[in-house]
């Protein structure tokens, strides 16, 4: 006899049908990263790192979800003092944290990039690497993102500009294969006179003995706050203002004595996102420090971290956007609303068309400027110049839609995903942060003008109007070739504008600018295999973000919608 309280229609009381398949490694599921990666690195980079991208995207679709829902459910707490009122300022991280802590090092997203024998051998493309494992860690995880974000920055800047002494003793700690053994890094920039307008810093540095300093002043948002090694503006002269009288310092927890660091952690900020992760307001009381590089270059040698982190926000965000879309099509494809599958439905299959596309754009555009990146630090002038433009390009662009995914997804999904249960409201939320860190919007666009026109040049745009121009013609596009010539005409009359009206229609320009450079950039990966999801994608944008007018469109087939997305179980 069965159960009084079990429906006799229990069998078709389910949510999803019974054929339901979620991907169970997201690196063996993700067609288009697997592909350009093949195509995109050489032999040994790929023997290297294969067996890594294999665990790490099991452990990404696997428990790493687990791991990321409680830490974010059970965020970092300040210990301010002990039972006898002595001041800890100590930060206490649930067990889960530390765990996604040691897949993130075993991932090798560091170890490949700064083991001597590894950076040597893999020179050439050592960040396409290391984003390859963070590209697919972040799929499960973006708090613990930002810390190691800020840990690669920072060893960027101490392998540029610290002394051979450091080097040899802090860039160990990063390449480490024991998280035990992590030194995770920070970038105190931030505080509440400017907030982004980092020029009117007030922290100020004074000068102790050889290269060492006493800091003093408040750090208004330190994410990573209980960060090894922390990077920090200061001013040693106050009567130097603006970017110009800023110098960068190193603090390291432990005084050169030995003695513990001083730092003041006020509180700990109460974020929407991001939530495993400890962000701080800190009181820097006579924290010592050493300075990098020299007096006044604080600024210019920060941007070398900010830029980097702008570039792993786009990681993040495309990851994102990867993520979102895949959770969506797996619930469309084995839900059954109103006598059929979901993905049955066009107006859904013409929403996933959109999120898989807008998925594509920013995937090739964010490995485009990687692969940009690594060319760069080999030597590429032309590169060099590019990257400056791209960086806040891709940034802005990003950051944007994967916000916009998630809510879609959420959406096209129903109440199930409002409900925190699932992985998209978290999405969701830590996605809101990534249109404001490391620069907003509206900076980055007034970031992407200082690239454009630097000493009276546009040398950046030319470079770029030359790579769109060579991809529309690889895609024999004329229509968009058109579109370029429009783009190209428009220049002059925008840099004749006054300041506020040339500020107000930048924007505008470079929206049109990067959905231009990212539909050629379609054109650019295109190959006899990634043709099968490109060529609908090409299309889809070319209708959607480029044709302004109202035309009459066909339903997309669901068989389209599957090669666009490229996912495979």
């Amino acid at each position: 006899m069965s159960s009084p309280n079990k429906s006799a229609h229990s069998k078709h009381n389910k949510v999803l049908q019974d054929s339901f398949q979620k991907s169970n490694n997201f690196y063996e599921s993700d067609q288009i990263l697997q592909h350009f990666l093949k195509q995109n690195l050489s032999e040994p980079a790929m023997e290297y790192m294969e067996s890594k991208l294999q665990s790490i995207g099991s452990k990404s679709a696997n428990e790493m979800n687990k791991l990321s829902m409680l830490a974010d459910k059970n965020p970092p707490v300040l210990l301010k003092r002990d039972a006898y009122g002595e001041e800890l300022n100590e930060i206490e991280f649930h067990p889960a944290y530390e765990s996604l802590k040691k897949i993130a090092v075993e991932s090798e997203m560091f170890r490949v990039k700064w083991e001597p024998s590894l950076r040597s051998k893999f020179v050439a493309e050592r960040h396409r690497l290391g984003f390859a494992s963070g590209y697919l860690f972040v799929m499960a995880e973006t708090g613990l993102f930002c810390p190691l974000c800020m840990t690669d920055g920072l060893a960027r800047i101490i392998d540029r500009f610290a002394s051979k002494e450091d080097k040899d003793n802090l860039l160990p700690k990063i390449a480490t294969e024991n998280s035990d053994n992590l030194f995770t890094g920070a970038m105190f920039l931030t505080e509440k006179a400017g907030g982004s307008d980092v020029g009117a810093n007030l922290v100020q540095a004074k000068h102790i003995k050889d290269d060492l300093y006493e800091l003093n002043g408040e750090k208004w948002f330190c994410s990573n706050a209980n960060a090894a090694l922390i990077l920090a503006l200061a001013r040693i002269n106050p009567e130097i203002s603006g970017t110009k009288g800023l110098s960068i310092f190193l603090i390291e927890k432990q005084k050169a004595n030995g003695s513990k660091n001083h730092r003041n952690v006020v509180r700990l900020k109460d974020k929407i996102g991001v939530r495993s992760m400890a962000s701080a307001e800190i009181i820097l009381e006579n924290t010592e420090a050493k300075i990098i590089g020299k007096p006044g270059e604080g600024f210019k040698i920060m941007t070398e971290m900010i830029n980097l982190s702008r570039l792993y926000n786009s990681v993040t965000a495309s990851s994102i956007i990867r993520r979102a879309l895949i959770e969506a099509y797996q619930f469309l494809s084995h839900r059954k609303t109103f006598g059929k599958i979901a993905l049955d439905h066009s107006m859904l299959r013409d929403k996933m068309a959109e999120l898989a596309t807008i998925h594509q754009l920013n995937f090739y555009f964010t490995w485009r400027t990687i692969t940009a990146l690594d060319k760069a630090d080999n030597g590429n002038q032309s590169e060099k110049t590019l990257l400056r433009l791209l960086t806040p390009m891709l940034k802005k662009s990003t950051a944007m839609d994967a916000v916009y995914a998630c809510r879609e997804a959420m959406e096209a999904i129903g109440g199930i995903a409002y409900i925190e249960e699932s992985v998209i409201p978290k999405l969701l939320r830590d996605a809101l942060v990534l249109p404001i860190w490391e620069g907003a919007g509206n900076i980055m666009t007034l970031d992407m003008l200082r690239a454009s026109y630097r000493a009276g040049k546009h040398e950046s745009l030319s470079i770029l109007f030359r790579e769109i121009s060579a991809n529309l013609e690889k895609g024999n596009d004329d229509e968009l070739k058109t579109k370029l010539h429009e783009i190209q005409n428009l220049l002059p009359d925008l840099l004749d504008l006054e300041r506020d009206d040339l500020e107000l229609n930048a924007k505008s320009f470079f929206e049109e600018l990067t959905k231009l450079y990212q539909i050629s950039l379609l054109y650019f990966y295109k190959d006899e295999i990634s043709q099968e999801w490109i060529d609908p994608a090409i299309d889809y944008a070319r209708n959607k973000f480029l044709n302004r007018s109202l035309n009459l469109q066909k339903s997309i087939s669901r068989k389209t919608v599957e090669q666009m997305i490229a996912w495979k179980v």
